[in-house]
């Protein structure tokens, strides 16, 4: 939480920030937060109308599912879910028991080419590159 919003919530500490503030700013603060509280729950009325209809359109289909005789299974089966796409490796090194390891570069450094890099003090664009 910032300190400005730790100021804010505290009473005492928010009495001590307003000391040298005129009473015609103080105004003009609590009228511009009437006005960003009224826009946030508006916001928040209109969310919770979205989601309320959402639930009502989800427990239409669940109806409609239960009276033809399906079930999520049944969808499951005929759903294709799009499998996460696998990055070619750019990189390969062969370690000292002959196990080839590839890396695509992306992410973190996987050990085994940290220390290969580290042991032969060369950086990542040194690597063999697997294409």
């Amino acid at each position: 939480m910032s300190d400005f919003i730790k100021t804010l919530l505290r009473k005492n500490s928010l009495r001590k920030q307003c000391q040298d503030v005129s009473v015609a700013d103080i105004e003009k603060v609590i009228a511009d937060l009437n006005d960003i509280l009224v826009e946030r729950k508006e916001d928040e009325a209109r969310l919770a109308a979205e989601e309320s209809k959402r639930i009502e359109k989800i427990e239409q289909i669940r109806l409609a599912m239960k009276e033809a005789g399906i079930d999520l299974s049944d969808l499951s089966d005929v759903v294709e879910a799009s499998p996460k796409k696998t990055v070619k490796a750019k990189y390969y090194i062969v370690d000292d028991e002959g196990t080839r390891h590839e890396w695509s570069g992306r992410g973190r450094t996987p050990v085994v080419f940290a220390e290969y890099m580290q042991a032969r003090g060369i950086g990542k664009d040194q690597l063999p590159s697997a294409e």
